[in-house]
């Protein structure tokens, strides 16, 4: 038997494309694992009525880990309208898979690290290295959401926020309500996970991000809740920076931060822009990680128009695989895959069509996976 059983999510678009770059890398370090197949992705979607099926559910509750690729989604009217004929008008919801996962197996930590790799010409800095930490199960992704909006959730916010009264008169159909739920104990979990990997990797300071001069409670909540768990690691510095303000500054001066700690959309929002700056979104890595169960993915989305074209670039794949190994606890495999994609980097011989080159995503996988073996 395997030493991991590892969930194998592709999804669809480009997904399948650079998972299969990655998979090279992997089974070039030799790693003692059996990679279960799952189904998940828009044509389950359209043939089933559930992008994530329960068997796939189920496939990651007895898993130690999972690689996922990238999945298409449209907005509601678009999703039903591609439904199978005989699955239209029976009321089923179209629900991002990534952010069910993330709430029914309490990934609540979205890690993304940013760090820029030598020879990479898409670089703003060459000596960019961060990382994110965004909480992932809660804020405006929660997925409390109004439209049309119910008479009595109307009543309840004409009785108890006087801002409401501009919208109080309106048709139900005429405005939609997207619910901020923030909650102290996330706030704090998500919190103490930046300050535990800040301790752990020498980091000396975490900026918390935030708007809560405007978004006084569920935002004034969050940063409340940071305040009080750095009161308990002394020789980190917490800082504080508007959202608008931080990106702004991160883009002026990215090695003043080490490690940014925000609410669910800000750390989405930061995390593209951070990730822009060390080359794209096909070097942005993300890892979704409970206390049970981690999901590893790129951040970028299913690209359709290049799916099954191996064009892309995979490089945030092979290196969300390589935060799969540390996670698993396999240091030194991680280390290896780590030097073997930023020396093909720095070498520049093979590259994707977005850092100027006309390699394919396999010949960049095999490259890597050389090194690896090397």
């Amino acid at each position: 038997m395997a030493q991991y059983r590892i969930a194998w999510l592709p999804g669809d678009g480009i997904g399948r494309d650079v998972m299969d770059a990655a998979r090279l890398v992997l089974d070039a370090l030799g790693l003692d694992a059996e990679y279960l197949p799952g189904d998940i992705g828009w044509e389950f979607w359209c043939a089933e009525g559930d992008a994530f099926p329960a068997r796939t559910i189920q496939l990651l509750q007895g898993v130690h880990a999972a690689m996922f690729g990238a999945i298409t989604s449209k907005p509601a009217r678009a999703a039903e309208a591609e439904l199978a004929p005989g699955l239209r008008g029976k009321a089923l919801v179209y629900r991002s898979p990534i952010v069910r996962m993330r709430q029914l197996f309490d990934l609540y930590v979205c890690l993304r690290p940013c760090k820029a790799y030598v020879g990479n010409p898409l670089n703003h800095r060459d000596d960019i290295d961060l990382v994110i930490f965004r909480e992932n199960t809660e804020d405006l992704y929660a997925g409390v959401e109004f439209s049309p909006v119910p008479a009595a959730v109307a009543g309840a916010l004409a009785a108890h926020s006087p801002p409401f009264a501009p919208f109080k008169d309106l048709p139900a159909d005429e405005y939609a309500v997207s619910c901020k739920v923030n909650t102290k104990r996330g706030s704090a979990r998500i919190a103490r996970a930046a300050f535990e990997y800040a301790k752990a990797h020498g980091r000396t300071q975490v900026t918390v991000v935030h708007k809560a001069n405007v978004v006084r409670a569920t935002d004034g909540l969050f940063l409340e809740e940071a305040r009080r768990v750095a009161a308990g690691y002394p020789g980190i510095r917490l800082d504080e920076a508007n959202v608008d303000a931080m990106c702004m500054w991160l883009l002026k001066n990215p090695t003043s931060y080490q490690v940014l700690l925000a609410p669910n959309l800000y750390g989405d929002i930061v995390s593209d822009l951070a990730a822009q700056m060390v080359g794209g979104l096909g070097f942005g890595c993300s890892g979704n990680i409970g206390e049970k169960l981690a999901v590893f993915e790129p951040s970028h989305g299913s690209a359709p128009k290049y799916a099954g074209q191996y064009k892309v670039n995979p490089t945030a794949t092979i290196l969300a695989a390589k935060m799969m190994l540390d996670w698993l606890g396999e240091s030194a495999k991680a280390e290896r895959v780590e030097r073997a994609v930023a020396a093909v980097i720095r070498e520049g011989k093979v590259r994707t069509y977005d850092m100027g080159g006309s390699s394919g995503t396999l010949e960049m996988g095999e490259a890597v996976a050389r090194r690896v073996r090397g």
